[in-house]
């Protein structure tokens, strides 16, 4: 029988949670806006003044500094943020989001190899905080909001508002979604993304990929190639960890690792003779979805460069990386395949992020935000079968 009582209250908590998710959606809309005109003047600065990289083991120096002086709180970043949500603790310090917004600029600006995706979150997480604090919610609703301001982030970053929505419930652990969070999640990043975009961001497009005829066959190839892909998830995850641990123990002071790290970007960029794998390496990512003019062994090189970067101490973030990654190993897997290049840079844009991160449906979708919906099926595939092989280890350790 139908209930007036449980229907109101449904009714109730869905407009509450709209509302509060709606307004971290705003703020954090705002805030990843200002950040990305931070990392593309950092980025724009950097390509033209190519003479910034000598500045890295520096700008590393400057960094550790910052945060063994100011952020030790924060400096394990997203993974506090999960360990918030997982129980009870005290507030996530609110200058977690400059902190981060300012590292991962000065990561980007003197050429260390990084993403934004842990800028976002961890700005997202951290407003979002704020915000359940000056609402004095409780301790639970306090828990939704942070995976609302998680989602809100990622959404707004990258411009995908469904993978945004998923991600912040999915990131949280393995084989268990919060459904509850599902309204504030989906209002947050859908208002993010928004706000991002009427602040004037516009988010790099990527090359279309047309879908092949559909077999069995080509499936099995798709599959195949998602194997390649979780195993390039687990190389980065276990090679930045291996790195991580190798520097704390010969380098006993930590504002002192990233300095260490820099002169070996350095190194690595002058032995490879190119700038390709340094900040983002969006024109990289371009180039994978061509048939031709890409190193084949492009793929491990970016792995390479990340891993030193991050598990050195520079701030920044693992996805747009492992999106790099990820494209120009499908364009070598096309490549010595005979398979359409295009479509398997495109898997692998998304299935390497989604053995790394333990997030296969968000990457799934994002890959048909990016790149449509006909490649819904194979993009499942790679992102599921990834996942799988990759295993249980993945770079959001707290999960």
């Amino acid at each position: 029988m139908l209930s007036l009582r449980e229907t109101a209250a449904s009714l109730v908590r869905l407009i509450r949670w709209s509302l509060l998710g709606g307004f971290v959606g705003v703020v954090v809309g705002i805030g990843s806006a200002l950040f990305l005109f931070g990392l593309y003047w950092a980025t724009a600065t950097r390509e033209s003044t190519p003479w910034l990289l000598w500045l890295l083991p520096l700008g590393g120096l400057a960094i550790g500094w910052m945060y063994d002086r100011f952020g030790r709180d924060v400096e394990r970043g997203t993974k506090l943020l999960l360990d918030r949500i997982h129980g009870a603790g005290p507030p996530v310090p609110w200058t977690m989001a400059p902190m981060i917004t300012l590292a991962t600029i000065g990561t980007h600006l003197f050429g260390g190899s990084a993403g934004r995706e842990g800028t976002a979150v961890q700005m997202g997480g951290s407003l979002a905080d704020l915000i359940a604090r000056l609402t004095r919610l409780s301790d639970e609703d306090r828990r939704l909001l942070l995976i609302s301001g998680i989602s809100g982030g990622f959404g707004a970053v990258f411009g995908t508002p469904l993978a945004g929505t998923v991600f912040g419930l999915e990131v949280l652990a393995a084989g268990r979604v919060r459904y509850e969070a599902l309204v504030p999640c989906l209002v947050a990043s859908t208002v993010g993304d928004l706000v991002c975009r009427a602040c004037g961001i516009e988010h790099h497009v990527y090359p279309a990929a047309a879908m092949p005829t559909e077999s069995a066959r080509w499936l099995l190839w798709v599959a195949l190639a998602g194997v390649a892909f979780g195993l390039a998830s687990l190389v980065f995850v276990e090679l930045t960890d291996t790195i991580q641990k190798r520097v704390a123990n010969r380098v006993v002071t930590p504002w002192l690792r990233p300095f260490f790290g820099g002169l070996a970007i350095v190194a690595l960029t002058y032995l490879v003779g190119s700038r390709d794998y340094l900040g983002l390496s969006l024109p990289l990512i371009d180039r994978a979805f061509t048939a031709g003019g890409l190193f084949l062994g492009a793929f491990a090189l970016k792995i390479l460069f990340t891993a030193v970067t991050l598990g050195t101490g520079f701030k920044g973030g693992e996805v747009t990386p492992l999106f790099c990654i990820g494209a120009t190993l499908g364009h070598s897997f096309a490549i010595l395949t005979g398979q359409p290049t295009a479509v398997f840079a495109a898997l692998g844009f998304v299935a390497v992020f989604a053995g790394a991160a333990k997030t296969p449906l968000a990457c799934a979708l994002m890959g048909i935000e990016l790149f449509g919906a006909e490649l819904a099926i194979p993009l499942m595939i790679a992102c599921v079968v990834s996942y799988l092989v990759a295993g249980p280890r993945g770079i959001y350790s707290a999960e």
